[in-house]
């Protein structure tokens, strides 16, 4: 990296740190610069993998099928004419209602029913009995049929006391990416820029 573009990339990284004194102009420059350079190098990313090699290349190949997609995909961009917004409606509600069936089973298959199954498997540990319970507790804490009242009260505190401590975790983990983030800049910033190394 050339030492132009590492001062470059430095001052972005000072612009962008400067939001923890306040708000200001070079922050808000900063922002607007990678916003744009995101959704710039994102537009172009999907044109290439999406329109040209997942659309046009197949179309010149033979798959002729593919006109339906591209006709429904071409029906989202009349959402900007609003007298004729409304043809929109048809392409969204058949990607979502596609994603939906699609997405419902791989969440079944992939997510839920595997984490049920490993929940009673390791039921022969301490540490799996205590998962165990710490489901069942949870989920009679979500469970609102019978107001919470004598034992179904008591396992639905124990339910909050164990969402807490995994509210508690994740919220530990996201601070130390965080602050791991952080290091990482500051790094950049005294050894690669300001060669304070000794």
């Amino acid at each position: 990296m050339s030492f132009l573009v590492m001062t470059i990339t430095a001052l972005f990284t000072l612009a962008l740190y400067s939001f923890l004194y306040k708000d200001n102009p070079v922050y808000r420059f900063a922002e607007h610069v990678f916003a744009g350079l995101s959704a710039g190098y994102y537009a172009g990313l999907i044109f290439q993998t999406v329109l040209v090699q997942q659309l046009w290349v197949p179309l010149w190949g033979g798959q002729a099928w593919l006109i339906l997609p591209a006709l429904l995909g071409s029906l989202m961009f009349v959402r900007l004419s609003p007298k004729h917004a409304w043809v929109s409606r048809v392409a969204i509600a058949f990607v979502i209602g596609a994603n939906s069936g699609i997405l419902v089973m791989q969440q079944l298959h992939g997510l839920v029913l595997p984490q049920v199954a490993k929940t009673f498997v390791s039921m022969a540990s301490v540490q799996g009995v205590l998962i165990v319970v710490g489901v069942v507790c949870t989920l009679i804490y979500f469970y609102f049929s019978k107001p919470h009242t004598g034992v179904l009260g008591g396992v639905a505190t124990l339910g909050i006391w164990f969402i807490m401590i995994s509210f508690g975790a994740h919220f530990g983990y996201t601070v130390m990416a965080r602050v791991s983030l952080l290091i990482g800049r500051v790094q950049f910033l005294v050894i690669d820029w300001l060669h304070l190394t000794s």
